[in-house]
């Protein structure tokens, strides 16, 4: 058991995030990415990148996987898991998508897959230390209230 999430939970993560990975939109980079997100009630919601010809205003397959999951009204996440075709590396958010997952859990479980399935796991505050986040944004707002 890893992060509290038994094996068959974690298979299904997985599974999702590979499978969600193959409807990628990658015509530049051909690097598809897939996210698989597990709500707080055992909802699954996935995410892919979407590359578009301005480059920078893509989107990565994280950050997707959570806008879709909070319009579907979730806001709290029990893990997330992040594919890709890397066979010598583990696929790793980058910094935004750590800083988005940030928001919504420091605690958060990430598993990082190569593409034979194989994993490890960090926590969002490990992949981010010393984050911005909604604590910082009211310690903030308490040292406006002292000055």
């Amino acid at each position: 058991m890893a992060s509290g999430l038994d094996k068959d939970t974690i298979e299904s993560l997985i599974d999702e995030s590979f499978k969600a990975k193959e409807q990628a939109y990658v015509p530049y980079s051909n690097f598809p990415v897939g996210a698989a997100l597990l709500c707080d009630d055992g909802t699954i919601v996935t995410g892919v990148n979407v590359e578009i010809a301005a480059i920078c205003l893509g989107s990565c397959a994280e950050k997707t996987a959570i806008g879709c999951a909070v319009t579907k009204g979730h806001r709290k996440f029990k893990a997330v898991c992040v594919s890709s075709d890397m066979a010598d590396t583990y696929i790793a958010p980058c910094g935004s998508c750590r800083q988005v997952l940030a928001e919504f859990g420091l605690e958060t479980p990430v598993f990082m897959t190569k593409s034979d399935r194989s994993y490890i796991v960090k926590t969002v505050r490990e992949l981010l230390p010393e984050s911005f986040n909604k604590d910082s944004f009211t310690n903030f707002q308490d040292l406006r209230k002292n000055l």
